[in-house]
């Protein structure tokens, strides 16, 4: 925690995470206007034109500021659920195949260069389209295509690790497999995997935002970046402010996941 909070590029990075979550967390408190409530009259009003809407509205009267900050707690749960999800799956996965190895491990493996063949934004979309748009659907979409990305990482961790001497050591004391794999080895192997899960939310939110703007994410009127994007286009050189806005909370959010991920790992791995 000293290495941490006294790298400049992790506390901005938490400091972004943090607001971002805030405003998820409080956001019925926070925005000054149902998201959903649509206001035909003041349509495609710029920022700060009038009082009650600062940041504007969209297409349909909608007030910008409080679908921008509604759209925070869908684009967190969608990171930070995918990252869950799927880095769990991926852990248990590459635990099981770098510990046994053997055919086992090899028939894993396959599976997973079968799954790395097609790209993470590609398989997402498929799996959406075939389910449907909802933002579960979404995040389930996401933690799938985590899947080999953490189980290799682990993997390749735990075969390194499990010829050490403790682990010998506490097999001869009669330990069970699931014992040494979970309560021993795992937690020596935890620095990579967390370092991996923190760069995957940004990537898991950018992800979802573009399943959005495709139109297969998080279904309309709630209110999501990816969605607030593609609908902006049509009125980009009218009101330029209904892509730029969500375009530049994304590029925010992904930046402060980024940032604290690579604090993470200075601090964690500091031979490195």
């Amino acid at each position: 925690m000293k290495k941490l909070l006294t790298n400049f590029q992790v506390v901005v990075g938490l400091a972004i995470i943090l607001f971002f979550v805030f405003v998820g967390v409080f956001a019925p408190f926070l925005a000054p206007h149902d998201p959903l409530a649509t206001n035909m009259p003041v349509r495609l009003t710029d920022p700060f034109y009038l009082a009650e809407h600062p940041l504007g509205t969209d297409e349909l009267g909608r007030d910008t500021l409080s679908r921008l900050i509604f759209g925070a707690r869908v684009s967190l749960i969608v990171g930070f659920s995918s990252m869950v999800l799927g880095g769990s799956a991926g852990v248990i996965v590459g635990l099981v195949s770098g510990y046994f190895g053997g055919k086992l491990d090899t028939i894993i493996m396959r599976l997973v260069d079968v799954q790395l063949a097609f790209p993470g934004l590609l398989l997402a979309l498929v799996i959406v389209t075939i389910l449907g748009p909802s933002t579960f659907n979404v995040i389930l979409a996401i933690s799938i295509f985590a899947i080999p990305s953490f189980s290799r990482l682990t993997r390749g961790s735990v075969m390194a690790e499990k010829k050490q001497e403790y682990v010998d050591a506490i097999k001869a004391l009669g330990a069970s497999d699931i014992r040494v794999m979970f309560v021993h080895i795992l937690p020596n192997v935890m620095t990579p995997i967390v370092v991996q899960a923190t760069l995957f939310v940004g990537s898991a939110i950018l992800t979802g935002a573009a399943l959005s703007f495709l139109g297969v994410g998080t279904p309309p009127p709630t209110p999501e970046w990816g969605s607030m994007l593609s609908n902006g286009r049509d009125f980009m050189t009218r009101t330029p402010h209904l892509i730029r806005l969500p375009g530049l909370l994304i590029l925010l959010i992904v930046i402060g996941t980024n940032l604290v991920g690579d604090g993470l790992r200075d601090a964690l791995a500091p031979k490195k």
